[in-house]
């Protein structure tokens, strides 16, 4: 982690502090004031319902320093005044990032960026002391965050970057300036923000104003938008993917089974077998991004095996168990159409031996792509699931789509509330019955789950 004097911190950011305390050492740093640890620098962020200049009290009864864009009473508090502390934030992560001789992977993508990620993660761990993202913590915040708790002696970070405005990617990028970049797809995710597939695409590269000049890009040759850029970037790139045969790094012989799925990976030097212990024909595409990372960091094959055929997803990602004599795939972390595609053929595809039920909350920040996109979700329910469960303000779009597709209207429900969900659910479902729970973040899906199975 971060070990420097408020004299550098000042320096970094532009700021000013006290002669007496230019020498103070700071070890770490936080946003947290619940959470702040003996030595750390306190850093108050001004959010929407709060400011943390009002902790600064609290925070430095464990803290060595803080900053602050405004005067404090207490005049033996070691400060360093900043005009705007959280671009300070930023400028203190990106100069430590330039003090540390490591391998930085940059990952970003609409779908799957957090899972390629963790699966980066776990090739390079075979190869080098490595450092991640925690969990999701992937914009203007949690990115500081993770490059300033990094050691000094890690090999290799993989950092997750996420946006959903132009300009986002770009602020991210010349943070963590990566060696290499990795875009997993470009999908609609955020499209209320961006208008088209065509500005998601120019946002997300934006990651390239950051990337080392002897950079380099690996993208999913499978996506039309992302191979048409082929031949047209400056930095040098691969391609990973399925379907297309000209891809540098291919995938063939695609074996789904019902707890993962095995392929055999060709190109860039490289030629075995993979099996990842996490079903659907999207796992791929994740599993392809680790090993083009790894293959270019020169990890034996032989390690990579090993890591994808142990790998377990993180948080709330199509975690699939057994409860109540049913089959569960909480997948409630959030929702697109492209993941919620990938989830419904999990569905389909998964063997059971009783009925499928489609439990599904809305998909957010789709603007006027909204309706449309529902509908089309409704329409694959159709072909995936014997019950269908609709949450949210969409909810009737989607099952208006389930019946037009062919659904018997006695098996199709929408619901206002969680709680009329889950008693519903209750009843109807069996044991052998298989029960996918997906939606965005916001529908908070996974409460309905726990109701579902009364869990306190």
């Amino acid at each position: 982690m971060i070990e420097v004097t408020l004299r550098q911190i000042a320096e970094w950011t532009g700021g000013t502090v006290d002669p007496e305390f230019e020498n103070v050492m700071i070890f770490g740093a936080t946003t947290d004031s619940r959470n702040a640890k003996v030595g750390q620098l306190f850093v108050p962020l001004i959010g929407e319902n709060s400011d943390g200049h009002n902790y600064i009290s609290s925070a430095m009864l464990n803290c060595a320093a803080t900053l602050s864009d405004r005067p404090l009473e207490d005049e033996e508090i070691p400060v360093v005044y900043v005009k705007d502390t959280l671009k300070a934030y930023g400028d203190i992560a990106r100069h430590y990032r330039d003090t540390l001789s490591m391998i930085v992977v940059g990952v970003t993508g609409s779908v799957g960026k957090t899972t390629s990620k963790e699966m980066i993660a776990s090739v390079m761990e075979k190869g080098y002391r490595t450092a991640k993202t925690d969990g999701n913590f992937n914009n203007h915040i949690g990115l500081p965050q993770t490059i300033l708790g990094i050691d000094e002696d890690c090999q290799c970070a993989i950092l997750e970057m996420g946006m959903n405005h132009f300009g986002e990617m770009s602020y991210l990028t010349n943070i963590a300036k990566p060696n290499v970049a990795v875009i997993t797809n470009i999908g609609v995710a955020h499209i209320e923000h961006l208008g088209s597939r065509e500005g998601i695409l120019k946002a997300k590269m934006e990651i390239v104003e950051g990337l080392a000049p002897n950079g380099i890009l690996l993208l999913n040759g499978d996506e039309p938008l992302l191979w048409n850029l082929k031949g047209k970037l400056p930095q040098k790139t691969y391609y990973f993917g399925m379907d297309n045969p000209e891809c540098d790094l291919l995938a063939r012989d695609i074996i789904p089974h019902n707890e993962g799925i095995s392929f055999h990976v060709d190109g860039m030097r490289s030629d075995f077998e993979v099996y990842v212990p996490v079903p659907g024909r999207h796992t791929v595409y994740n599993a392809l991004a680790a090993l083009a990372v790894g293959i270019l960091a020169d990890v034996a094959p032989a390690k990579m095996q090993n890591a994808l055929a142990n790998f377990h997803n993180t948080g709330m990602r199509q975690k699939i168990y057994e409860e109540k004599k049913m089959t569960i795939i909480e997948d409630c972390y959030n929702a697109g159409p492209e993941s919620m595609e990938a989830a419904l053929t999990v569905l389909a595809e998964y063997t059971c031996s009783g009925r499928r039920i489609a439990v599904l909350g809305d998909m957010l920040e789709l603007g006027n792509c909204s309706m449309a996109e529902h509908y089309k979700v409704g329409r694959q329910v159709a072909n995936c699931a014997d019950l269908f469960f609709a949450y949210g303000s969409n909810a009737e779009r989607m099952v208006t789509g389930a019946i037009t597709g062919g659904m018997p209207a006695n098996c199709v429900y929408h619901f206002d509330s969680h709680e009329q969900m889950a008693k519903m659910l209750r009843n109807r479902a069996k044991p052998g019955d298989l029960l996918l729970f997906k939606g965005s973040r916001g529908m908070r899906m996974e409460h309905v789950l726990h109701l579902f199975l009364e869990r306190e």
